[in-house]
């Protein structure tokens, strides 16, 4: 320890080791999710302390949630109408992603470094009728904390898995896709229902 407030030690930071959401010891139940224009969606989520009883079981919902969600592959916490900065995201199997670190959720997360800003098409659970072209980020380093140790990780990522994280960390901060859009020729009706 320096002594100085300069913020988080990077050499602190670690990949997810080996948790998984079994490492959660407590069964997720599935929550309602909410749609736009909830209240809860436009407000900025509060950080939580990871190690807390009630966050490692709203990290067990939103994976219990995601799970049964067809097409899902992210769920943050204000879309089950909670203000927390807490959510969870899985690409396995989606045809678009090429890196996968499979199921995880991450509590207080925040985006360190963002390149490569791509368009790409996003859907959302919130907003079920629309979905909207978005520029992200298509390679994304993230630090956030594991929910039950509070182990700080390290991601880094590319591509669909980036788009998702970015599209989760976006709800806790009380965006949506919309918000992020060109304009309104950049939305349109979804036309498949999952």
């Amino acid at each position: 320890m320096t002594g100085d407030d300069s913020g988080p030690d990077v050499d602190a930071y670690v990949g997810l080791g080996d948790w998984t959401p079994d490492s959660l010891v407590v069964p997720g139940e599935v929550r309602p999710v909410v749609s736009a224009p909830h209240p809860v969606l436009s407000r900025a989520a509060e950080e939580v302390d990871p190690t807390a009883k009630e966050t490692v079981q709203l990290a067990a919902d939103l994976v219990a949630t995601m799970r049964v969600s067809p097409g899902c592959v992210g769920l943050a916490a204000p879309q089950v109408g909670v203000g927390a900065r807490v959510f969870a995201v899985d690409v396995t199997g989606h045809p678009k992603a090429v890196t996968v670190h499979g199921t995880f959720v991450l509590c207080n997360a925040r985006v360190v470094e963002a390149t490569r800003w791509k368009p790409g098409r996003e859907g959302c659970m919130s907003v079920p009728d629309l979905t909207g072209d978005v520029k992200r980020a298509s390679r994304l380093v993230v630090e956030g904390d594991l929910p039950g140790t509070g182990e700080p990780v390290r991601l880094v990522t590319d591509g669909f898995e980036a788009r998702a994280l970015q599209h989760e960390i976006d709800h806790c901060a009380g965006l949506l896709f919309l918000d992020r859009v060109a304009g309104a020729h950049a939305v349109y009706q979804r036309k498949v229902y999952l």
